[in-house]
């Protein structure tokens, strides 16, 4: 009597089950969140989808939109790079709080003093509370205290992007290898100078790269804050899209794809130089 052949994957019946337990998670969280595909193919949605959607094949080129668009495209760059050199001014300190591998007091004993662990703990809870406030969150706010203009984007992406660079910052720092920043400060270097001369060189490519791809999100960042009246190109999407100008919300989107394509091209030039 033949034996029956052996299942060609001997772990379905695991695939299967982990399948069946993702759906049974996914279905109450879609079920919670309303989630109602099938409303996109109304009659009605479909109509005005249509009719935005058709202005999208010729984008707005009139002279005078298309000087506004470059007025507001230099906007939107400056404050996300503002937003993001205040944020370095912050976070670049608070790496080197927060970064163990800097620390003074663990020579030796392998173990930091309490006064050090304490300060620390707090800058790093601080770190916290600034990125978990979305952006989006701080500008809401810094228009309601300081009004409409691209002042509360700066700030906004200022105070979030503080948190992020600061702990990413201190995370690549403390992977990386630390005999040389070690060795300077057993030496008696100061921790910026072991910084500069130990840490730095070995991250630096990883560090730029990641700044880099901040500068893009900040650019993105920026655009949506506009929304909700902090300045630049997200703000003069807003006006268009109320309006239903497909023509001219498509400049503005082939704008800001060509933006966020610069920012991937210089971070890849900047790696390769530093790498």
């Amino acid at each position: 009597m033949a034996t029956p052949a052996a299942h060609p994957d001997p772990a379905w019946r695991g695939r299967v089950a982990a399948t069946a337990v993702c759906l049974l998670i996914l279905w109450p969280t879609l079920v919670v969140a309303e989630f109602k595909p099938w409303i996109l193919f109304d009659w009605q949605s479909l109509t005005a989808t249509g009719r935005f959607l058709a202005d999208f094949l010729v984008p707005a080129h009139g002279t005078e939109f298309l000087a506004m668009l470059l007025e507001q495209t230099w906007l939107t760059i400056a404050i996300a790079t503002s937003g993001l050199a205040l944020a370095l001014l912050g976070a670049i300190p608070a790496t080197l709080i927060i970064n163990g591998q800097l620390s003074v007091s663990r020579l030796g004993t392998g173990r930091m003093r309490p006064l050090a662990r304490v300060v620390r703990q707090a800058v790093r809870w601080a770190l916290v509370l600034l990125r978990s406030v979305p952006e989006l969150v701080w500008a809401l706010l810094f228009v309601r205290i300081i009004g409409l203009g691209p002042t509360a984007g700066v700030l906004a992406i200022a105070l979030t992007y503080c948190g992020m660079l600061g702990k990413v910052y201190a995370e690549i720092l403390e992977s990386s290898d630390a005999h040389a920043s070690d060795t300077l400060l057993a030496n008696g270097s100061g921790r910026l100078a072991a910084l500069l001369y130990g840490a730095l060189p070995e991250a630096a490519s990883e560090l730029m790269s990641y700044t880099v791809y901040r500068w893009e999100c900040a650019v993105r960042g920026s655009v949506v804050m506009g929304f909700v009246g902090a300045g630049g190109l997200g703000q003069r999407m807003d006006e268009s899209m109320k309006m239903l100008a497909g023509a001219e919300v498509s400049s503005m989107l082939l704008v800001f794809v060509l933006l966020v394509a610069l920012a991937d091209q210089f971070s890849k030039i900047l790696r390769r130089r530093l790498g």
